[in-house]
């Protein structure tokens, strides 16, 4: 155990209640991955996009030593766990829109959410953000498209997923409104959502 992880393990009271990733992904099939990038790359250059922005964003949670969870969609939960390891646990996420997704999931904290398609996600956003959930109710990262890459809870919170429009420039603003106090902000991330992204990170 390194010392970082010494400091997450104090960082969190209890010490057995740790906050865990959950991650949101797709299964990357053509046509229904990243359908956004399909005018770029059409849609089988779309889906393999997205299954390398998986594959790097799983490595990131891996390499922060915070416990993963997957919330899949679009395959049987066994394929997932061929393609991305089955060290870590695989849960459908289930029907409904985003927002009742994102509740189900966060009906169990504390948790970090996160999405795929933040390249310059790096083990110290994750770490940071589990090190100020100890201390704080909600910790949330603004996305520099009015989004956010990660919202982070103590405490299940379902009304910060309803009635939400979700893929908006207000998804950032409309959450941090409906909060009870002001949440620890991160640093501001972009994702790759749109074809004027794919320019930022030419190495994709």
């Amino acid at each position: 155990m390194t010392g970082d992880d010494e400091d997450l393990e104090l960082a969190w009271p209890g010490g057995t209640n740790r906050v865990r990733i959950v991650l949101f992904t797709r299964w990357p099939e053509a046509g229904r991955a990243k359908t956004r990038l399909i005018p770029a790359l059409g849609p089988a250059g779309a889906a393999a996009l997205h299954r390398r922005l998986t594959e790097r964003t799983m490595t990131t949670c891996r390499a922060s030593g915070i416990q993963i969870e997957v919330r899949c969609t679009g395959a049987p939960v066994a394929d997932f766990a061929s393609w991305l390891g089955d060290d870590v646990a695989f849960v459908d996420q289930g029907e409904g829109d985003l927002g009742a997704r994102l509740a189900r999931a966060a009906a169990i904290c504390p948790l970090l959410l996160v999405g795929a398609d933040i390249p310059d996600l790096s083990a110290a956003h994750l770490r940071q953000a589990a090190k100020a959930l100890a201390r704080a109710p909600v910790v949330i990262g603004p996305a520099e498209d009015g989004g956010y890459w990660l919202l982070g809870l103590a405490a299940p919170q379902p009304a910060l997923f309803a009635d939400i429009e979700w893929g908006s420039e207000s998804v950032y603003a409309a959450t941090v409104a409906r909060l009870a106090a002001p949440p620890v902000v991160l640093d501001t991330l972009a994702d790759l959502d749109r074809p004027e992204d794919l320019a930022r990170w030419p190495g994709l």
